[in-house]
């Protein structure tokens, strides 16, 4: 198994493990949601890869079987993030017979590596009951904050 990051090379691979993680996220995806996203795709991850967007990866025999994005979100700084650098994890996602074996746990090590080297002053992640463990036992804690989550959707 090798570990690293993914490169332009890759983008095909990741829109392929992106799909995959948001139909077992969601269930199914509408025909023409996922046509639309599958257009989309590509384009995102040439603009923002290994720039506001890392994406960590495992790899048996030249083929990427998990993966982890970490999205750098800058902020305006405040007592909870002193210098605005913050990072979102999203599509954490290992390929289900790859599953329960470290390799999840290995990816999420080397991203976490790397969002300190880069001096991020944290990450966030919204947990499936699947991965709360995991991430529990990686150092993530559930926050309690006064205020709400709340969302507008615009599209």
């Amino acid at each position: 198994m090798e570990y690293g990051k993914a490169y332009a090379d890759d983008i095909a691979r990741l829109c392929e493990l992106r799909i995959a993680y948001l139909k077992e996220d969601f269930g199914v995806l509408e025909e023409t949601d996922e046509k639309q996203i599958r257009g989309l795709l590509p384009g995102y991850f040439q603009e923002h890869l290994n720039r506001d967007l890392f994406v960590y990866t495992a790899e048996e025999d030249g083929r990427i079987i998990a993966c982890a994005f970490l999205l750098l979100v800058v902020k305006p700084m405040s007592p909870s993030f002193l210098n605005g650098k913050t990072g979102m994890l999203l599509n954490v996602y290992t390929e289900p017979a790859y599953r329960r074996k470290g390799i999840g746990r290995t990816v999420l090590q080397a991203l976490i590596k790397d969002a300190e080297e880069m001096e991020f002053c944290s990450l966030e992640l919204k947990a499936t009951e699947d991965g709360y463990p995991l991430y529990r036992k990686l150092g993530f804690a559930e926050t309690a904050d006064r205020y709400r989550n709340m969302k507008l959707k615009l599209r």
